[in-house]
């Protein structure tokens, strides 16, 4: 009899907990809110491709529990950071399902909340929140940031804040990455920790960047008449005055457009997968060998939309502002805008060769060994990724590498003038590159660049007939 009951009260016991596992598990996640989050750069900033290799949109899943599961053509494995889940999906995707041992499924439909399909480069919100008794909220902290300019952009976790001068944001307790970055300043970059014992305040005053003077040299103005017919030009010379750095610079002006060409003294150097460069090189940057060049000279900065405006009459480029460097042409387009210059200037004005790239970038015969141009910090030199805030930015608003040259690291990709080829062991002189080719050289990585792409010694490729957002060109002659 004792052990009939002793048996009943199991069987009593192993049905309750089997109806409270149901009840629990039949608890539902409610779905307040899915927007765009129009000022979070997130999607660009850490870019995922899909399986075709087109970049990804990023739903921020906002979910206080740990454990959750995504389906529905996720890429990659999300992760979770303060409170929020980052959820890589490819652009078209209409619907997304959350899966959690604690909850029943929850699928969102995307067009409910104004979306009609996920787009690439694009970060959205998703918010769900738990039933009473789910799981403790997360708890938020007070960040404050002071900062100098007034004008400087802020973002905290790739999100833009407003202010001038001061950003107060509530974020979940935790680490939290900043940038505060403004044109002609060095951008300043940093970590900070919340803790639940009282808020934290960080103070920034940027670093006014000072432009390096150059050289003397040969001033050259071309004037052109309104309907820009670059053949009817005139040439007059003037001297120019000279430089702390002794380099010589030519100054040539074209229909009132005034740009630098810095002269670059011949040597031998070693070009391709140096020590500095470390385990980031590449294979196509192997093997490193020997290279002697020639004196020639190459442009201070990116050609400039107000130049190629100048030039063409037109201006193709996605940013819009004449200091910005020109983009959005394709190798071809680079061919017809040096034509006409040639045309207009009496000048052999045309693009570098990869060779004579590298060696300009690494600083010449008055290089430091740097891994970037300029630095050994990408910051002080480049406009990146974690920098740009998905744009790009004057010219000569970064630190100057040792010849005096600008944004050879970052801020748009720079065409080369050689065909695409493997390198080889043997020394080279005047390297020009293959015969022949599919794809032109590119070199310097741009605003959407990681670190890594905007080495000196880094190698990429495009189809001479592509045009983006981010390809440029810098003059050599």
């Amino acid at each position: 009899m004792q052990n009939r009951k002793t048996m009943k009260r199991k069987s009593i016991f192993l049905i309750l907990s089997l109806l409270l596992s149901l009840i629990v598990s039949a608890q539902k996640l409610t779905i307040e809110s899915m927007t765009v989050a129009g000022n979070d750069i997130s999607a660009s900033q850490y870019r995922v491709n899909d399986l075709n290799g087109q970049p990804c949109a990023l739903v921020k899943v906002q979910l206080a529990t740990r454990g959750a599961k995504f389906a529905c053509s996720v890429i990659g494995t999300p992760e979770f950071k303060n409170g929020v889940y980052w959820v890589y999906m490819p652009a078209g995707v209409k619907e997304l399902e959350v899966q959690h041992n604690s909850f029943v499924p929850c699928h969102v439909t995307f067009s409910d909340y104004g979306i009609q399909s996920l787009q690439s480069l694009t970060t959205y919100v998703l918010t769900l929140l738990m039933p009473q008794g789910g799981a403790a909220p997360v708890q938020m902290q007070k960040l404050v940031i002071n900062y100098a300019p007034a004008t400087a952009t802020v973002l905290i976790d790739s999100k833009f804040y407003k202010g001038s001068g001061r950003v107060e944001a509530m974020l979940p307790v935790g680490s939290h990455d900043y940038i505060i970055a403004a044109d002609g300043y060095a951008t300043a970059e940093g970590s900070v920790k919340l803790t639940t014992d009282g808020s934290r305040t960080i103070n920034e005053t940027l670093t006014a960047i000072v432009a390096t003077q150059q050289t003397v040299g040969q001033q050259i103005s071309v004037q052109q008449s309104n309907n820009v017919q670059l053949n009817t030009a005139t040439q007059s010379t003037s001297s120019s005055s000279s430089s702390v750095s002794g380099a010589a610079v030519e100054t040539i002006t074209v229909n009132g457009v005034s740009f630098n060409m810095v002269r670059v003294d011949g040597g031998t150097f070693t070009m391709g997968a140096t020590s500095e460069q470390g385990s980031d090189a590449k294979d196509s940057e192997k093997p490193a060998h020997q290279v002697t060049l020639s004196t020639y000279s190459i442009g201070e900065t990116e050609v400039t939309q107000a130049l190629w405006q100048a030039v063409m009459g037109s201006n193709p480029s996605y940013f819009k502002r004449d200091n910005l460097p020109v983009e959005q042409v394709s190798w071809d387009d680079c061919q017809t805008f040096i034509s006409k210059l040639n045309t207009a200037t009496g000048k052999r004005f045309r693009l570098p060769t990869e060779a004579e790239w590298e060696y300009a970038a690494r600083g010449g015969s008055k290089s430091r060994g740097y891994k970037y141009s300029g630095s050994k910090k990408i910051g002080d030199v480049a406009w990146y990724v974690s920098n740009s805030v998905s744009k790009t930015h004057n010219v000569k608003t970064k630190q100057p590498n040792e010849l005096g040259l600008y944004d050879m690291s970052g801020n748009v990709w720079e065409w080369c003038q050689d065909w695409y080829g493997s390198y080889s062991s043997g020394s080279k002189t005047n390297p020009t590159g293959p015969s022949s080719g599919s794809f032109r050289v590119l070199r310097g990585g741009s605003w959407n660049c990681y670190p890594i792409i905007c080495r000196s010694s880094y190698r990429s490729i495009n189809a001479p007939s592509n045009r983006s957002s981010d390809l440029g060109l810098r003059l050599a002659f």
